[in-house]
């Protein structure tokens, strides 16, 4: 059967997914992004919604419906309202793995941390799952947790993360400026923000998707995944 080609816009009109992550699970390739309302005062504002068309035709796009909530995640609240751009992966245990910041509102945009959100189907009903933290139970927070990135490379999973400011933080005087305009976006110390570097690279080194997350940082302990 011959492959039928998609045009753009692939979704109607009135659908805002941005942040999209297309992945190919069996023979449908599933799009997971952020989920933008008409006339929102804000970014994000609606919960996650899937879309998913056959590999042969991306001319076929099917709504899969509300796949995860933002009031189902454990910090719901009413400055934790609004879930930035996610990612999937499907874990070597055959479940798959959606990996989400549930930011918000005054000074809670970029301070994470990452959760994570279960299910047995590619856009089924996600159910919440825990956060990443360290193995001394600390929620991992390095840097800027935010619009996680996951990748299952032949059983292992390779989270990376990240937030970028558009500009050279470290030239001139803006690497004496910029720490305390950034400890003010991610709410955390001056202190805090000099000590730490914009690079996050975390393998997975068993055959659950979400435990025994190594993380590649200088000084700093290998984070886990838990409730």
């Amino acid at each position: 059967m011959g492959r039928k080609q998609g045009v753009n816009p692939y979704l109607p009109l009135d659908t805002y997914i941005p942040d999209g992550e297309p992945h190919v699970f069996g023979d449908r390739v599933y799009i997971y992004g952020s989920h933008d309302r008409e006339g929102g005062d804000n970014f994000c504002l609606l919960d996650y919604e899937a879309w998913s068309a056959p590999v042969n035709d991306l001319t076929d796009w099917r709504c899969e419906g509300t796949i995860y909530r933002a009031e189902q995640c454990k910090h719901y609240c009413s400055e934790r309202q609004d879930m930035y751009a996610p990612d999937v992966v499907q874990g070597n245990d055959g479940r798959y793995y959606l990996y989400y910041d549930l930011s918000g509102r005054g000074s809670h945009g970029f301070d994470g941390p990452i959760s994570v959100a279960v299910c047995d189907a590619p856009a089924g009903k996600y159910e919440y799952y825990g956060d990443v933290k360290y193995p001394d139970g600390r929620l991992m927070k390095r840097f800027i947790p935010f619009d996680p990135a996951v990748l299952n490379d032949n059983g292992h999973i390779y989270l990376t993360y990240g937030w970028g400011l558009g500009m050279d933080v470290h030239a001139g005087l803006l690497k004496y400026s910029m720490p305390k305009v950034m400890a003010g976006i991610f709410n955390k110390s001056v202190e805090e923000i000099r000590a730490e570097e914009p690079q996050t690279i975390l393998v997975l080194r068993t055959e659950n998707p979400c435990a025994n997350i190594s993380v590649y940082f200088p000084d700093c302990t290998s984070p886990e995944y838990s409730t």
